[in-house]
């Protein structure tokens, strides 16, 4: 017997009334009486006595019930415990991040262990030359990075953080001194190239083919792997980048400067997982970070 029929069987056995299993199982009324017939020919013998009345086990269907009952509490037991398990928030979750960008999280990751004391947040440093190896390798179980993210394994949750965007340059480049560029200055100097692997659309977010106006945008500086390799090469003059503007916050270097892009896109990071080892932890930070909603660095 399937576990789903002993079930109509045993909930037939206490309430005695086919409409009224019905409801308690939620299925309907032809489904419980199909179960039983079905039941019935496979042992061969009736279970109930049905008048238009009333109905009542049989002594076959006494005996069957009474050696079913324990087997079925054992198992209804056996899988409320693995369900709570599964459901536990407990152990480390670990969030991969890019630089500096923990700090911004960690008064979120302790107010979540606070709700949740057996559960804490680890932060574990990723690069934007390779960000999803160490999600799809499990060192990391969600990551924070810039949308757009369009991975079919992939699941993407809530934006975090917003910010804008700067564009770094050698201290001696013809562009040093302004208050600010545009975005479209990128299609006039050699970009440094970050394309390590990195999915298009993504890629492409920070650093796109094309300027608003159509313009290309060579990426014909060196290639960067790290956030530090691209300073040095943008200090040595090599080539310009742009960046997420928290560098602003976090970041010096004596021979690079930062000029502001107010014409380009907002940066969004958000939550990103794969969505075949998504866990009760998991979800549970999601829908934590998704009740804060985004904030703007500044």
């Amino acid at each position: 017997m399937e576990l789903r029929d002993i079930e109509i069987f045993l909930t037939l056995a206490e309430e005695l009334h086919f409409s009224r299993t019905a409801e308690r199982l939620h299925v309907s009324q032809a489904r419980v009486s199909q179960a039983i017939k079905m039941q019935e020919r496979r042992l061969g013998g009736a279970l109930f006595e049905r008048t238009s009345r009333t109905v009542r086990l049989t002594p076959l269907g006494e005996r069957l019930a009474e050696a079913l009952r324990s087997g079925y509490d054992s198992i209804q037991q056996a899988l409320a415990e693995a369900t709570a398990a599964a459901n536990r928030l407990s152990g480390a979750l670990i969030l991969g991040v890019m630089g500096a960008l923990g700090h911004e999280l960690r008064a979120m990751a302790a107010e979540f262990t606070e709700q949740h004391p057996e559960c804490s947040v680890q932060f574990r440093e990723i690069h934007f030359s390779d960000p999803l190896t160490p999600l799809r390798s499990g060192d990391a179980d969600m990551l924070l990075v810039w949308l757009p993210v369009a991975e079919p394994d992939l699941t993407v949750g809530p934006v975090l953080l917003t910010e804008g965007r700067v564009l770094s340059i050698a201290k001696g480049h013809e562009l040093a001194g302004r208050t600010d560029v545009s975005i479209e200055v990128l299609a006039e100097y050699p970009v440094l190239n970050p394309s390590f692997g990195l999915p298009e659309p993504w890629g492409a977010a920070m650093l796109p083919a094309r300027t608003p106006s159509g313009l290309p945008v060579l990426a014909s500086g060196p290639s960067v792997t790290t956030f530090h390799e691209a300073l040095t090469q943008v200090a040595a003059g090599a080539g310009v980048a742009p960046l997420n503007a928290h560098v602003l916050r976090y970041y010096t270097h004596p021979g690079v400067l930062f000029i502001p892009l107010p014409d380009a896109p907002p940066t969004e990071w958000a939550l990103v997982w794969r969505t075949a080892a998504e866990t009760a932890p998991i979800r549970a930070f999601a829908e934590f970070a998704q009740t804060i909603g985004p904030r703007a660095l500044h």
